[in-house]
């Protein structure tokens, strides 16, 4: 594709989102902003959150470690991530019918405001720290590596630099998100998640048209290539079915249910019977979506081996290799339009909690008047948008991969504190002192960080991988037990009443 066809397919594409943005801002208020009014669409809601749940990394990270192999010599991953996908079923389960009861009886619209009425203060301020903590990381990796695409395809040819082309792909996000906030997100993560199917369903059908397949015949040519194994049933391998699947669980219980980004869609659903049934058909939706996924993996390496091109050292590549150089250009089109709606729709949604999250658990905005609500909002929207421009920055400043990927890693490690918090507060009647929930916080993702990096020398060889979150929540929810007395009500389980908070 030339420099003028990409411009052109991303104006439309733009286009496209700003129209959304400013037919759902009209008359848009700061509830609006927050709650959509608490009026969407449940169909909508499950459809768009495929879209941010598959960001960007997602997107080309997938298909390539399908043939990777898990050490050298060694086996392949082949579909073993499809294990994680299968805990995720009872992960979401759990978010229905446990953690969304508790949010839609006390009408939340931080979901770490549940924090402060059952333990304190403190506790509250430090899992909505913990969350804005991650999300700021989180979301400036995933449109770091969307920047350097469009850098790539786009802005080098107009001799554009780097930083100009961050200030223009955040600009973007707000100014389609700037007045209409979540209930402009539930309409273009639905626009974003449909361009990503698209872009996966038109890479499957023309890589396997190349390698003579029809879609029936998929299944059987993949089992043939030695890439399709799903379950690993050794108990040191990092893909060993057993973490594999309790990893998936809890990392939908904490990455959705515990996530103020994911959440506040769901929240923005009438009825907590209709919230319900989204949370249900994008968990169906989603396992199907990762089995193609996987699947494109596999056809990548086929098609890659017939045709002798090499494999790139770093997996991730292999599908921007493919798509940009020799496939068909509509491949080429439907990559470039999927990676830019897998990231938008993961930043642009972060976006949006970050402000909420920031106005409603720090600046307790929802006591001021709306004019006054209005300002503030907008001031804290512009703030986090300046602030992933930095953080940006400042990942090219380090131009390190590895660096880059581990300060994601660690991000990753603040979900451990958020799965403790809530889990003590709704499986024991214990109070905590607030004063130490912080200290508790803080200390069990360190500790979590040694054991797994030792983990290796201290137990046989085995070696953590996403299990490192459920130690990390198990440590937060012990040194939480230590510092608590008896006493207080159910700790918020559906149906309970929630205790006063404890000052400690």
């Amino acid at each position: 594709m030339s420099a003028w066809q990409v411009l052109f397919i991303l104006t439309l594409y733009f286009a496209a989102l700003m129209a959304i943005g400013r037919f759902t801002g009209r008359g848009a208020t700061t509830q609006t902003f927050f709650t959509a009014n608490r009026s969407a669409r449940w169909y909508l809601v499950a459809f768009g959150m495929i879209g941010a749940s598959l960001s960007g990394v997602t997107f080309i990270s997938v298909p390539g470690v399908v043939g990777k192999p898990l050490a050298e010599g060694g086996p392949l991953n082949g579909f073993g991530y499809f294990q994680v996908v299968l805990g995720y079923i009872v992960g979401y389960a759990v978010i229905a019918l446990v953690l969304l009861p508790l949010y839609y009886r006390l009408r939340l619209v931080s979901i770490y405001q549940y924090l402060e009425q059952r333990i304190g203060p403190q506790a509250y301020r430090t899992g909505a720290f913990f969350f804005l903590l991650s999300r700021v990381v989180g979301a400036s990796f995933r449109l770091f590596l969307v920047a350097g695409v469009l850098q790539l395809a786009l802005f080098n040819a107009f001799g554009v630099p780097f930083w100009l082309t961050v200030l223009v792909t955040i600009a973007l996000i707000w100014l389609y998100t700037f007045q209409g906030g979540i209930k402009t997100i539930v309409y273009t993560d639905t626009l974003q998640t449909f361009f990503l199917l698209l872009a996966v369903v038109v890479a499957v059908v023309v890589i396997s048209r190349s390698l003579g397949l029809g879609l029936t015949e998929l299944p059987g040519a993949i089992r043939q290539s030695g890439l399709g194994q799903v379950f690993f049933w050794q108990w040191q391998s990092p893909l060993f079915f057993g973490k594999q699947f309790l990893s998936g669980a809890f990392l939908a219980i904490v990455m959705t249910g515990l996530d103020q980004d994911m959440m506040q869609k769901n929240l923005t659903v009438r009825t907590l019977k209709e919230s319900q049934k989204n949370i249900y058909w994008f968990t169906a939706v989603l396992v199907v979506v990762n089995l193609f996924f996987l699947s494109l993996g596999a056809l990548m390496y086929m098609y890659a081996q017939q045709n002798g091109i090499a494999v790139p050292a770093r997996t991730d590549d292999l599908f921007p290799l493919l798509a940009l150089q020799h496939l068909p250009q509509i491949v080429g089109i439907m990559f470039l339009l999927g990676i830019v709606s897998a990231a938008y729709s993961s930043a642009d949604s972060a976006l949006t909690a970050l402000t909420t999250s920031f106005c409603v658990d720090f600046l307790k905005l929802e006591k001021q008047p709306e004019a006054q609500q209005r300002r503030t909002r907008l001031k804290v929207h512009l703030g986090f948008s300046a602030l992933l421009f930095v953080v940006i920055l400042v990942f090219q400043v380090i131009n390190n991969a590895s660096v880059i990927t581990a300060l994601f890693k660690a991000a990753g490690y603040t979900y451990g504190p958020l799965l403790g918090l809530f889990a003590f507060g709704i499986l024991t009647r214990r109070q905590a002192q607030d004063r130490w929930v912080p200290l508790v916080a803080l200390l069990c993702p360190v500790l979590s960080y040694i054991v797994n990096a030792n983990s290796q020398a201290w137990f046989g060889g085995y070696q953590m991988g996403f299990e490192v979150l459920i130690l990390n929540g198990l440590l937060t929810f012990l040194g939480l037990l230590f510092i608590s007395r008896p006493g207080g009500s159910p700790g918020g389980s559906a149906g309970s009443s929630v205790p006063a908070p404890n000052k400690g």
